[in-house]
């Protein structure tokens, strides 16, 4: 289920009544999986079929001025696969952290165990990891940990 990270210490998610998530997935059925659990959570969710799209809406494109010109949406949390054509959740992962939204807490799914991979992306600054298929388990548990980090 999950991977561990700790709680960096001037990490500020401030959820208020219904967290924003961003869930990156290519895969239909996962992506409307993550979404139905997270709004059954009480979250707001955007949806996102690849990095490069996941990207743009936090306006981190390439071709898009930088987010810090206060025009990016404001997300609690960003959840991504880990494979994705094109652009994995680990590079997808690095980019965000290399950003002005670094302090955003970043969870990773996959539903291949790879104690290297959960290793790397922990590594790199993921908040979590977390085996497919996500469960309303799954997604309570993240909610608790991440306002853990919060306080």
């Amino acid at each position: 289920m999950d991977g561990g990270g700790g709680c960096s210490k001037d990490m500020t998610v401030e959820f208020g009544d219904e967290p924003h998530v961003l869930a990156v997935d290519d895969n239909l059925t996962d992506r409307k999986l993550v979404e139905k659990l997270l709004k059954s959570s009480s979250c707001r969710v955007t949806t996102a079929e690849n990095g490069l799209r996941a990207l743009e809406y936090l306006g981190l494109a390439n071709d898009q001025r930088n987010a810090m010109d206060g025009t990016v949406s404001k997300v609690n949390l960003i959840i991504t696969d880990y494979c994705m054509p094109g652009m994995t959740g680990f590079e997808l992962l690095k980019k965000i952290k290399e950003s002005v939204l670094k302090e955003v807490p970043v969870v990773i799914m996959s539903s291949e165990y790879s104690p290297t991979r959960i290793s790397q992306c922990l590594k790199e600054g993921a908040q979590m990891f977390m085996l497919k298929p996500l469960k309303q388990s799954d997604v309570k548990q993240l909610k608790r940990h991440l306002m853990k980090c919060s306080s």
